[in-house]
C-alpha cells in the first residue's frame, strides 16, 4: 500500500502555469516559467529597495549634509590649529635669530670700538716714544678683529674650530698681528659642548677676545709706567752725576708726587701725560748735561798732569796749574767739549796758540798750546767738533794739549766735568 502511494507521489505531472488572454476570437496563452517569475520578483524587490533609499536619502539629506559639513569644519579648524602653532614657531625661531644676530652686532661694535681706541692710544703714544727715542715696538698696538659680516647671512663664514681650540687653551686670542683672522658669523662651525647654542659659542668667543683686549691694555698701561719710570731714574741718575761734579741743572718746577687716578676711564690719560712728563723731564736734563763742558777733548789719551799748585815745569818752583794736560802727540785733534763760540782763536801769550770757547751758564773752555787753530773768532761749535792741533806752541816742554773749564772767568778743575761725563755719557 505504501509502494503504491510513492508511486502516485514521484508520478505526479507538474504542468507549467499558463495565462490564457483572449480578444474576442484571439486567445492567446502565456506559459509562465518559475524563473521569470523570480527575475520579475527580484526586479521588484531592488524597485522597492530603491525606493526606500531614495525616500530615506530625501528624508535625512540635510542631516547628512550638516554632518558632513561639520566634519569638514573641524578638519579646517585643526589644519589651520596647526599651521598657526608652525608659524608661531617660526616666528620665535627667527625672531630668537634677530636677537642674538642684534647682540652679536652690537658686542662686535663694541669690540671695535675698543679696537679703535686702543689704536688712537697707540697712535698717541708713537709720537711721544718716536720723539724721546723709547722703544716704541714694545707698546702692543692692536690685534686683528673680526671682519664684516657676509652679505649672505650670519652663518656663514670660516671655520672657527682653531680661534676657539687658542681661546681654551687660555692663550690670547688676539695676541698680535700674526693672530689668524676669524669671522664672528660662523659660530655654528665651530666645537662647542652638548647642548650648546651658537649664541652661548658666540659668547665664549667674545668673551675671550675681551680678554685679550684687556690683556692689552693692561700691556699698555704697564709699558707706560716702566718707561715712565725709566725715565725718572735716568733724569735723576743725571742729576745725581751732575750735582756730584758741582755742577746743578734746573729740571723744572719743584712739584710732584705720585700719579692717583681719579677714574679708570682717565687712567690711560693721566699715564700718558705722566709719561710725557718724565720724557721731558729726561730731555731737558739731557739738555743740561750736553750744555755742559763734560766731554773729553782729547780722547784716548792720558793725563800728564793734573789741576792744581804744581812744580812749574820750567822754573821749579810751585806754581798753580789752571788746568789740566793730555799727553797726546803732535798733530793730535783737540775736540770741543761742548757747544758753544769761539770767542778767541789765536796767540794767547804762554798759551801759545789758543781757542776759547764760551758755553752756556758762564762756562768758558781754552785749548791751549796747539800747533795749528782750525776756527775762528764767532764761529758756532757743536761738541766733538775739532777746534785745532795739538803742538807745543807757547810756554811748553814738549807737544801737549792744555786744556781748562772756567766759570764766570774761574778756573775749575776739569776733571770732576771729565768724571762726570764718563758716567753720563751711558744716558746720553
Amino acid at each position: 500500500m505504501a509502494e503504491a502511494n510513492r508511486s502516485t507521489v514521484f508520478g505526479k505531472r507538474n504542468e507549467p502555469h499558463t495565462v490564457i488572454i483572449a480578444r474576442g476570437d484571439d486567445i492567446r496563452h502565456f506559459q509562465v516559467r518559475p524563473w521569470l517569475v523570480a527575475v520579475a520578483g527580484s526586479a521588484f524587490a531592488a524597485m522597492a529597495i530603491g525606493y526606500l533609499l531614495a525616500t530615506t536619502y530625501l528624508v535625512l539629506r540635510d542631516d547628512l549634509i550638516d554632518a558632513t559639513t561639520a566634519r569638514q569644519a573641524r578638519l579646517q579648524q585643526a589644519y589651520e590649529d596647526r599651521i598657526s602653532a608652525l608659524r608661531a614657531q617660526v616666528d620665535r625661531i627667527t625672531s630668537r635669530q634677530m636677537l642674538d644676530q642684534q647682540l652679536m652686532e652690537t658686542k662686535v661694535g663694541e669690540l671695535l670700538e675698543r679696537q679703535t681706541q686702543l689704536t688712537e692710544r697707540h697712535g698717541r703714544l708713537a709720537p711721544i716714544t718716536d720723539r724721546f727715542g723709547a722703544d716704541a715696538a714694545a707698546l702692543p698696538a692692536s690685534a686683528p678683529l673680526p671682519p664684516d659680516k657676509p652679505e649672505d647671512g650670519w652663518e656663514n663664514g670660516p671655520d672657527l674650530r682653531a680661534t676657539l681650540d687658542t681661546a681654551a687653551s687660555g692663550q690670547p686670542v688676539l695676541a698680535g698681528a700674526s693672530a689668524q683672522p676669524f669671522s664672528f658669523w660662523s659660530t655654528r662651525n665651530s666645537p662647542s659642548v652638548e647642548g650648546e647654542s651658537s649664541a652661548d659659542r658666540a659668547d665664549r668667543l667674545f668673551v675671550a677676545i675681551n680678554q685679550s683686549l684687556r690683556t692689552i691694555e693692561s700691556e699698555q698701561l704697564s709699558r707706560i709706567n716702566t718707561l715712565a719710570q725709566d725715565a725718572y731714574q735716568t733724569a735723576d741718575a743725571i742729576s745725581d752725576v751732575l750735582e756730584d761734579a758741582g755742577l746743578r741743572v734746573e729740571a723744572g718746577s719743584g712739584i710732584g708726587g705720585p700719579l692717583v687716578p681719579i677714574d679708570n676711564p682717565a687712567l690711560f690719560d693721566a699715564k700718558v701725560k705722566e709719561l710725557d712728563e718724565a720724557l721731558e723731564m729726561l730731555d731737558r736734563m739731557k739738555s743740561e748735561a750736553r750744555r755742559l763742558p763734560i766731554a773729553n777733548p782729547s780722547p784716548g789719551h792720558s793725563v800728564s798732569s793734573t789741576f792744581g799748585v804744581r812744580k812749574d815745569p820750567l822754573l821749579g818752583s810751585p806754581a798753580l796749574h789752571s788746568g789740566m794736560d793730555f799727553r797726546a802727540p803732535m798733530g793730535s785733534e783737540a775736540h770741543v767739549t761742548a757747544p758753544g763760540t769761539v770767542v778767541s782763536a789765536g796767540w794767547n801769550g804762554g798759551y801759545g796758540r789758543m781757542v776759547e770757547v764760551e758755553h752756556a751758564d758762564g762756562f768758558t773752555t781754552r785749548y791751549g798750546h796747539l800747533s795749528k787753530i782750525l776756527v775762528k773768532k764767532g764761529q758756532q761749535l757743536s761738541a766733538g767738533d775739532i777746534v785745532g792741533k795739538v803742538g807745543s806752541t807757547g810756554r811748553s816742554t814738549g807737544p801737549h794739549l792744555h786744556y781748562e773749564v772756567r766759570r764766570n772767568g774761574e778756573a775749575l778743575n776739569p776733571s770732576r766735568f771729565l768724571k762726570a761725563g764718563r758716567k753720563v755719557s751711558q744716558y746720553l
